[in-house]
Order: structure tokens, then C-alpha cells, then sequence
């Protein structure tokens, strides 16, 4: 079910604004300025569990600077770094490298390079991983370089935060949650917030062609009609 949902329609561009920040608000609010404004550090790093939302977070960094004026650049995989030369992505103020802890030795050399040319320029090289920059298993010089600018733990909600960040997201899009529809799409759905918000998304839509609020009776006929499930 969680599948199809999630590919019922294309999710929302991943920005500040629909992110729920929940315990990283600190750490959203830091990522959003460095975005935009920049400032004195280099790097940011962003890391924590898988679903926690550091690619979210990345993507709407590099949204943000480009909306600002500012060239702007989201590299998924490390290992495309080989195919550009450092010094051409340093004209960009800001590149977002996804998943770092998985470079390979050339990777990573194109990163430590690319830090330099950012850094010389007074760009920004924002970078996401599994763990802290002190047990990443990447060569010395770019672990420590990662780790002299900000770093922030992006940690999941827990189930007892989900539902009150579920309705102020619902809130923030002009459309209310009631209790039963939050528990009931917690039991039959999966529980991460990407998830969530994508199958929230699909649901006001449809709640919006059927001019019905969202109940869970709509809810349970609509995953019924659409792929036979949800009772």
C-alpha cells in the first residue's frame, strides 16, 4: 500500500516549508541561513538514521539558494563528482553532496579538492552522511575539514511527536486532521515522515476533487477504489 501511495501523484520540491522539523529546529533554521546567506563556515554536515530527512533537508538548501540568485548545485551520489572538475563546481555558492561516507578514494579526493575550491571562493559545500565527521570512514584531511564547519544531528520524530507535526503540516496547507485519521493512517500505513507527508499530500488533493473533508471514511474508500485495500 505504502508504495502505491506514495506514487499516486509526485511529491511536493522538498523546501524548508514543508519539512517538519520537529526536534531539529535549530538545525533547519542554521541550514536555511547558511543557504541563503552564507557565512564564515565552509561545510555543513547533516547526518542521522536513513528517513530522517537530510536529503530533504539538502535539496531545499540548494532550492532556497537558487531562488535567492545564488548558483546552486544537489549531487545525489558522490561518485559523479569524477566526471566534473572541482573548480568548475566552486563557481557554483553552494553544492550539496549526498551520502559522503559513501566515496569512493577518488571520491573522496574530488571532495577534499572541491572543499578548497569552495572554501577559496567563499562558497559552501553542504554534505549528508550516516554518522558525525569524526567516524566517517573517509581519508583524514576531509573528515577533518568536514567537521571545522557546522555540524547537526537530523533526528527522527518519535511516534509521539508524529501527530502533532502531522496536523500543523496539515494546518500550514489550509486543510484539518482529526485524531481517528492520523491513527488510523499510523496503523496502516508506514510511519516514517516522508511517507507520511507524501500520503497526506495525495489525500488533500483527492479530499479537494471529491469536495469532502478528510475523514476515515474517505480515507478507507479511497485506498479501497485505488488499489483495493485500507479496511
Amino acid at each position: 500500500m505504502e508504495q502505491l501511495v506514495f506514487e499516486l501523484q509526485p511529491p511536493e520540491p522538498p523546501s524548508f516549508a514543508n519539512f517538519v522539523a520537529g526536534p531539529n529546529r535549530e538545525a533547519v533554521a542554521a541550514v536555511a541561513a547558511a543557504a541563503v546567506e552564507g557565512g564564515a563556515d565552509t561545510g555543513v554536515v547533516l547526518w542521522g538514521t536513513p528517513g530522517a530527512g537530510k536529503t530533504h533537508l539538502l535539496r531545499a538548501a540548494v532550492g532556497a539558494a537558487l531562488a535567492a540568485g545564488h548558483g546552486a548545485l544537489y549531487v545525489a551520489d558522490p561518485g559523479a563528482l569524477l566526471a566534473a572538475v572541482p573548480e568548475q563546481l566552486a563557481t557554483h555558492a553552494l553544492v550539496a553532496v549526498d551520502d559522503v561516507d559513501t566515496a569512493s578514494t577518488a571520491a573522496q579526493e574530488r571532495l577534499f579538492s572541491l572543499f578548497n575550491a569552495l572554501r577559496a571562493r567563499r562558497g559552501r559545500l553542504f554534505v549528508a552522511a550516516s554518522s558525525p565527521p569524526a567516524v566517517l570512514g573517509l581519508r583524514d584531511d576531509l573528515r577533518s575539514r568536514l567537521g571545522w564547519g557546522l555540524v547537526y544531528e537530523i533526528r527522527p520524530l518519535s511516534d509521539r511527536d508524529k501527530p502533532a507535526a502531522l496536523v500543523g503540516w496539515a494546518r500550514q496547507r489550509g486543510f484539518g486532521l482529526s485524531d481517528d485519521v492520523i491513527g488510523y493512517l499510523l496503523a496502516h500505513g508506514r510511519r516514517d515522515m516522508p511517507s507520511l507527508m507524501a500520503t497526506l499530500a495525495a489525500l488533500d488533493r483527492h479530499s479537494l476533487a471529491a469536495k469532502r473533508p478528510i475523514t476515515v471514511p474517505l480515507v478507507r474508500d479511497w485506498l479501497q477504489r485505488e488499489f483495493g485495500l485500507g479496511s
